[in-house]
Parts: structure tokens; sequence; C-alpha cells
């Protein structure tokens, strides 16, 4: 099987405003604050990167904090594949469940979250095509 990389972290934050500023003084990320549309989402750039948006350092992620809702509401990583359809079943094959269901995120891909065998909560998508 090939294997699909961590492309994406998400934490919770109770005060997007206070995460923006501890994140950009203590490790130098760019923080970006999104609107409405995209959830109020507060996406991290945690490397330089080009103009295509793309990672000068290889082998970095970006991630985002989501406004946490419930005390229960956790960190979790984001697996790029190929085929979301397709691996949604794998992961079910292999003992997962698929939690919500799939989403487009404009600009971004397809997105779904899934709970493996040890009840973590993960997020897997199938972006779009690099133009």
């Amino acid at each position: 099987m090939k294997m699909n990389p961590v492309v994406h972290f998400e934490m919770p934050a109770d005060d997007r405003a206070r995460v923006r500023k501890f994140y950009s003084e203590a490790f130098g990320w760019r923080m970006e604050q999104m609107g409405e549309e995209m959830g109020n989402y507060l996406l991290a750039t945690t490397s330089p990167i080009d103009e295509k948006g793309m990672h000068k350092n290889k082998g970095v992620i970006n991630g985002g904090f989501f406004q946490r809702q419930e005390e229960a509401d956790k960190t979790h990583l984001v697996i790029s594949v190929e085929n979301l359809e397709e691996h949604m079943e794998v992961v079910k094959k292999a003992g997962g469940r698929i939690v919500g269901e799939v989403m487009d995120i404009p600009g971004v891909g397809k997105f779904v979250m899934f709970a493996d065998t040890e009840r973590n909560v993960v997020g897997m998508l199938e972006p779009l095509p690099m133009a």
C-alpha cells in the first residue's frame, strides 16, 4: 500500500486572538484569521512558503485552530489520500469508522473525519490537483 503523509494539524482554541498572539510570538508562525465562510478558522503557516504557497523547507506541515465546542475537543492530524471515497472504505475495512459527512473545502479539496480503532479522531483530505 502507498504511504499517505500527514499534511495538516488542527487544535481547538477558546480564544483565537490569544492563540494567534501566542504562536506568533513563541514560534514565529504566520497566523491568518479566516472568515465565516471558513468557520472562522485560524490558519497557521509554520515555515516559509513560496509564491505558490508551497513550503520552501520540505517535510514540514501547516495547521490551524478551530473554535473549541466541547471540553473533549482534541488536537488531530489530517492525512492526505488520493481518493477519499475509496479510502473511506479502506478505513472501515481496517476497523475505523467515518465521523460526519464529506465536506468540500473551497480551494483545498474533499475532507472527512474518521475514528481509528483507539478512538482517535483523524482527518482525511483528498487535495485538489496542483495547478
